[in-house]
């Protein structure tokens, strides 16, 4: 009977039984401290990454409460989730090296356009002594007359070159540098304006510059570098070429590239 006796003492199977209830608590608490902390450490600026997810939901299976599992359907959502933002995350990883890619492809590119002339949109043009500017514009209709206007930076009319009767499309001019009376213009910044009969002065007609490209730079910021430059450049908005008489272009503002 002292066996039985001994047999019948709960007193440590009751306390195995608390102490299991107790570990399973303290395993439970160990869950939320760890999500605690992963949490006050995404707060801080620390990333998760889907090995750190997974981890905690294993923790969040391990120590459910038995007797309200967790839902499969929710888990389901959690994975799910998860896959998502990994695909998120997965597929802006791609573009930006895509990017990258194109970028350095672009800028290789636009480096064989060194000492090229480009016709530009522009209307205006900085001119050297005795310098000489060319251009086009864009010819809306037919027209038995097109005149190019040369002004100065006061709007003083300083030329008008007759191109004549011209067909719909671009139309070549060239000013010589030269003003009405003959004399040599000073060096300046002189605007070009087209003026076609029969089309009404409110009318804009678009104008072109030609100009060389001295330069590439890689998004025109600060720290970006010219191609003619062994130093790298931080890329940002794409490409500008520097052209003479025109300063930095953006290379979508390229209409024509000649030799």
């Amino acid at each position: 009977m002292l066996i039985n006796g001994t047999a019948a003492t709960n007193g440590t199977g009751t306390t195995g039984t608390g102490t299991g209830t107790t570990a399973g608590t303290g395993a439970t608490g160990g869950a939320a401290a760890a999500g605690s902390s992963a949490a006050t450490g995404a707060t801080g600026g620390i990333n998760l990454g889907g090995t750190d997810f997974l981890t905690l939901m294993l923790a969040q299976l391990q120590n459910q409460d038995p007797t309200s599992p967790l839902d499969s359907n929710e888990f389901l959502t959690q994975l799910a989730q998860l896959s998502e933002v990994q695909g998120i995350s997965n597929l802006n990883t791609a573009f930006s090296t895509l990017s990258n890619s194109l970028t350095s492809s672009q800028a290789l590119q636009a480096s064989s356009l060194l000492g090229h002339t480009v016709l530009v949109t522009s209307s205006t043009a900085t001119v050297a002594a005795a310098g000489t500017v060319t251009g086009a514009l864009q010819v809306p209709q037919n027209s038995a007359q097109v005149y190019v206007d040369v002004t100065d930076a006061n709007g003083n009319l300083v030329q008008q070159v007759n191109l004549g009767a011209q067909s719909t499309g671009l139309a070549n001019f060239t000013w010589n540098g030269t003003e009405s009376n003959g004399s040599q213009a000073p060096p300046g910044t002189y605007t070009f304006t087209g003026q076609v009969a029969g089309v009404t002065s409110s009318t804009a007609i678009p104008m072109y510059i030609n100009g060389v490209v001295q330069s590439v730079s890689m998004g025109g910021t600060a720290g970006s570098t010219s191609s003619s430059s062994s130093s790298s450049g931080t890329a940002s908005t794409g490409l500008t070429l520097n052209v003479a008489g025109q300063g930095s272009v953006p290379l979508s503002s390229v209409l024509q590239i000649s030799n």
